[in-house]
């Protein structure tokens, strides 16, 4: 049969099977704002400006009438970023085949990455307005940003490095660290790390750390009591007995909430990030190119005034006795200092 079909095709001068042309309809103009916001996680202006961003990097170069336009590589992958689930259902959806959106995913991600430059810590010039930002949320004096960690599912990685990849919770996962400032917008991300990895490791190596360290930017971070108190670093204490204490330890709580719900507000933007949509199904390089994709778009969004999604819950962030971490002697000075001058 299948001879006889490619001799009759031989015949009418057409060789293998026939071109299956789906519908594309465009997205953007037949959606109304509340549909398109309920599968892109993103507005209609806030998508064509990101089209219009990055037409040159992503437009085809074929003359072909069928190419997949920017605009449909932007709308699956922000569909994937928005919902998860398989590039087959992606195709099926925007008109295509598994095998183009295969192609055209990984490209936009790094496009969205090279022409989005939105990820930076405070300077000497911004960080007074942070700083103030900052301290009319809970009364905490001198607050560049506030820190944390959070766990990032992926697909089981190559054997020799597994183990690495299992998190406290039991599964494979990138521990990704976030700074973020007064507004939930990610000042600093940190997107390399195996899930195994400690919080205070990721910080002590990162460039902020650094920065920090070299005293050429005055001011401090507040983080959990899974790291160690630094001069430039405050944590909660674990047991505040004086008045001044508590005090000081609700402020810090009320202030450092910025960054839970900034992860919050990510994870339910992104819903490919979040672990009840399964996991990132891509090698680890790869996942952590769409976890600094996602942030940028956060970030993105929160510059567009971009409706905050509904938020999910969301516990995973590592945690780590407090005996792992090392408090450093000037920490525990200026904690005091602070708590003696401000909070009592």
């Amino acid at each position: 049969m299948a001879l006889f079909v490619a001799i009759q095709q031989q015949k009418r001068g057409k060789i293998g099977p026939d071109r299956i042309f789906r519908d594309r309809t465009r997205v953007l103009d037949v959606f109304s704002d509340v549909d398109i916001f309920s599968r892109y996680r993103m507005t209609r202006l806030s998508i064509f400006k990101l089209i219009n961003m990055l037409e040159p990097r992503l437009s085809s170069d074929t003359k072909r009438s069928h190419a997949l336009s920017v605009e449909n590589k932007v709308l699956i992958t922000l569909r994937f970023l928005a919902k998860g689930g398989f590039f087959s259902e992606l195709g099926d959806i925007h008109g295509t085949a598994k095998s183009s959106v295969s192609r055209v995913f990984h490209p936009t991600v790094k496009g969205i990455i090279n022409v989005l430059d939105n990820i930076s810590f405070p300077t000497s010039e911004t960080a007074p307005q942070t700083m103030i930002g900052f301290y009319e949320i809970g009364g905490f004096p001198k607050v560049l940003g506030c820190v944390d960690g959070t766990l990032i599912p992926i697909k089981r990685p190559p054997i020799d490095v597994e183990q690495a990849y299992v998190c406290r919770k039991g599964y494979h996962a990138i521990n990704v660290q976030g700074i973020c400032d007064h507004t939930l917008r990610f000042t600093n991300a940190v997107v390399r790390w195996p899930g195994s990895s400690h919080d205070s490791a990721i910080l002590s190596n990162s460039r902020v750390a650094e920065v920090l360290d070299s005293g050429n930017l005055s001011g401090i971070l507040l983080g959990d009591s899974g790291y160690g108190c630094k001069k430039w670093l405050m944590t909660p204490l674990l047991d505040p007995k004086s008045r001044g204490e508590q005090r000081y330890n609700t402020s810090h709580l009320k202030t450092r909430n910025t960054i839970e719900r900034a992860f919050g507000v990510l994870k339910s933007r992104f819903r490919c990030l979040h672990k009840t949509t399964g996991c990132l199904p891509f090698s680890t390089d790869r996942c952590c190119k769409v976890i600094v994709a996602c942030m940028k778009l956060h970030n993105f969004c929160m510059d567009e005034k971009v409706p905050l999604p509904d938020l999910q819950e969301d516990d995973d962030h590592p945690q780590h006795p407090a005996t792992e971490v090392i408090n450093a002697r000037d920490g525990l000075s200026l904690r005091k200092m602070i708590i003696e001058q401000v909070f009592s």
